[in-house]
């Protein structure tokens, strides 16, 4: 895979010599193993993978790239590069303006560009009518955009399923960034509906099976259906898929809900469900799943808590938090910063999102067990940071720079 040039304060010696040691030992990606940081009176176990992703590294190179390359120019962020406060903080320090903020909500007028100004698109990508306002006005997008290329696989499987008549379906937040791109991708193409979750996706199946009168459907979806949907016949032929970032399981529960229920109401069999449902296998990123997976690796190993790292508002990390928390405390924190010493942390409640003061987090035992990971916007300095914040309230003999040695 390409190695990108990112800025030095993102990297971590530790995990990058972890990481490099498990690539070698699990070539395959097969191992979803924990990796021990055994510092006595404290056990870290680190997510087999974890932080910084393919498109993300690629975003962030193109951004400081631009920056360094047109100095004296005005160079503006569609809308957070990623969700990462961090980085964005970084962005906006070098001068770097922000459009739009991430409910596309408009910061700076489109108006007070001009063709001179630069605009990068984030890794999330754009709508058509955005990308449009732009070239409108003479911007070369094309040179700064910074859509992840799992996200554009997206929009080719909606294109590649809209050529065949097929409506589509897209699991995902509907005022997320990125499905805002892919709703306005696909619905350029075909008939094309947002749904959140599950229960969504049976609302929709029930209109689907006639259950539900049609009129009803466009309160139901209202701002979540594209231009001209029609009810009754634009969903007699579907397919399904996602936000890149979604929960996989969740994912496939709908597919095969939906699926389910064409089967019902047209009577289908294996030989013949593609004539009314898509297969248009996973959409998820590789980057996703890989961590998604981790986490149900990470799960396995018996712990007293776990720590999730990354920005609150991403979606990929929400998910490694609703994970963690079925099994145990899970603390969700953007930063060492919220550890405030041995019994105070500030954790991000993502079902009220609020943050919240937990006390007395840190259980009085021996060794206290910790599982971790981050998201795939998450710099790896940060969870080094996190690691020696949590170890400096410990009577340790095994420093950072001894456990780096472990690893080479």
């Amino acid at each position: 895979m390409k190695q990108f040039s990112i800025p030095i304060t993102y990297k971590s010696p530790l995990i990058a010599a972890i990481k490099e040691y498990r690539k070698k030992a699990d070539k395959m990606k097969k191992d979803f193993t924990p990796t021990l940081l055994d510092f006595g009176p404290v056990q870290l176990f680190l997510a087999r993978h974890f932080g910084f992703c393919y498109g993300v590294e690629n975003a962030i190179e193109i951004a400081f790239k631009t920056i360094e390359e047109n100095a004296g120019k005005r160079i503006f962020l569609l809308s957070e590069m990623i969700h990462n406060p961090q980085v964005n903080a970084d962005l906006l320090e070098k001068g770097v303006q922000f459009l739009q903020d991430t409910h596309g909500n408009q910061l700076v007028p489109f108006e007070n560009l001009t063709k001179e100004d630069i605009v990068i698109v984030p890794a999330f990508g754009t709508t058509l009518a955005i990308e449009n306002k732009l070239k409108n006005i003479g911007i070369a997008i094309e040179k700064y955009n910074t859509t992840c290329p799992f996200v554009e696989k997206v929009w080719n499987k909606s294109e590649q399923i809209a050529i065949k008549n097929y409506s589509v379906i897209v699991h995902g937040k509907p005022t997320h960034e990125e499905t805002r791109a892919t709703f306005s991708h696909a619905a350029a193409k075909t008939p094309t509906v947002v749904i959140n979750d599950m229960n969504e996706a049976i609302e929709l199946g029930k209109y689907i099976l006639g259950q539900l009168p049609a009129e009803k459907f466009y309160t139901t979806f209202k701002d979540k259906h594209s231009d001209g949907f029609d009810v009754q016949k634009d969903l007699q032929r579907i397919g399904v898929v996602n936000q890149t970032t979604m929960l996989a399981s969740d994912t496939q529960a709908i597919a095969d809900y939906l699926k389910k229920i064409m089967v019902e109401k047209y009577n289908l069999t294996d030989n013949n469900i593609h004539e009314r449902f898509a297969d248009t296998r996973d959409t998820l990123c590789y980057a996703t799943n890989d961590n998604q997976s981790a986490v149900y690796g990470l799960l396995e190993t018996k712990a007293d808590l776990a720590i999730v790292i990354g920005g609150y508002n991403s979606s990929n990390t929400s998910h490694l938090v609703e994970l963690c928390e079925q099994k145990l405390p899970t603390y969700f924190i953007n930063g060492e910063d919220k550890i405030i010493d041995k019994t105070i942390i500030q954790h991000f409640n993502f079902h009220t999102k609020t943050e919240e003061t937990a006390t007395d987090f840190l259980p009085n035992k021996n060794p206290v067990k910790i599982l971790l990971t981050s998201g795939a916007s998450c710099p790896d300095a940060l969870v080094e940071g996190v690691i020696k914040k949590l170890i400096s309230f410990f009577n340790t003999k095994i420093t950072v720079e001894e456990t780096i040695k472990q690893f080479n």
